[in-house]
């Protein structure tokens, strides 16, 4: 197992996000060509071999494929399969901006799922952050909800964005249930392999004949997907889960910059001031997480004694 490194740990898991935010752009542009379920097919398939690489080179290959509870992935592919679709629907539909703000009403879905199923009490600080980071997203959504987009399909990517964030979030909480027994190697390839799967079933309702540009852009997604994928679970393993948590919101930071660099769309005040709520909530989050840190190390300490 990896040394305890932080500093190396937040750099992988910028690497992680930069990577992921663009593949969105990657499916964001094949959309217009591909249909969903083709999008899906080749971001899953083509990310089973980097996946793949990282469970040989960690020495993991065959024994992180066996399985006691092959009923848990299955729920556990589904509910990320069902997210998939729905983000890739949400990412037709909107620039990778908006679409990667609505991923971060799944915080707020997880946090009601876990109080459900696995009975957690998250602090008030963590509900305030969570609040505060819901106004930014939608303040973020503000000009495409009401602009001259909502007649371009806005409203259906909007849809699209907010069932990927609920049905996300119960993903989220069955990968953690998974955790306890599983390697996230493991969790990783039996939910791409499901991908795969389920996107080849829609291929009798119609693919695309792919040019060279598109399918670049297809390879391009699922081996970004892929290499996010290892280098988040390789900073999970050099630091605390709470220290890399608050990362998640400077996704929306990297997505808004693919938008004005690479798809030439531009900022407005709302997404500015949107912005920065989310920052303000993410920091906020981080502060409570390091605060029960040392809370829990204090009692800790205290038992010892």
């Amino acid at each position: 197992m990896p040394r305890a490194n932080t500093p190396a740990a937040l750099w992988l898991a910028t690497l992680a996000i930069v990577a992921i935010t663009a593949m969105s752009a990657c499916v964001h542009e094949a959309a217009k060509i591909a249909p969903v379920g083709q999008l899906m097919f080749w971001r899953s398939a083509v990310a089973l071999l980097p996946i793949l690489i990282y469970m040989a080179l960690r020495g993991e290959l065959p024994r992180a494929l066996r399985t006691r509870v092959p009923g848990k992935h299955v729920v556990r592919s589904l509910l990320g399969t069902a997210a998939m679709f729905f983000s890739f629907t949400s990412l037709a539909y909107l620039s990778v901006g908006p679409a990667t703000a609505l991923g971060y009403l799944a915080p707020i879905f997880s946090i009601a799922a876990a109080m459900l199923l696995l009975r957690e009490r998250p602090g008030a600080s963590v509900f305030i952050g969570v609040v505060l980071g819901f106004g930014g997203i939608i303040v973020m959504l503000m000009p495409s909800l009401f602009g001259a987009e909502v007649r371009e399909g806005a409203l259906i990517g909007v849809g699209a964005g907010l069932a990927m964030a609920a049905t996300g979030a119960l993903s989220r909480v069955q990968v953690k249930d998974l955790t306890r027994t599983e390697p996230a190697s493991g969790i990783a390839f039996y939910f791409a392999l499901a991908g795969a799967i389920i996107g080849l079933a829609t291929a009798p309702f119609g693919w695309s004949v792919l040019g060279g540009p598109a399918l670049f852009l297809l390879i391009g997604a699922g081996l970004l997907g892929g290499v996010a994928h290892v280098a988040m679970s390789e900073a999970i393993a050099r630091t605390q889960v709470s220290v890399l948590a608050p990362f998640e919101y400077t996704g929306i930071v990297w997505a808004f910059l693919f938008d004005l660099l690479f798809l030439e769309v531009a900022f407005d005040l709302l997404t500015v001031t949107g912005a920065l709520m989310v920052v303000g909530a993410a920091l906020l989050v981080a502060l409570a997480g390091r605060r029960r840190a040392g809370a829990a190390a204090l009692d800790q300490a205290a038992a010892v004694e």
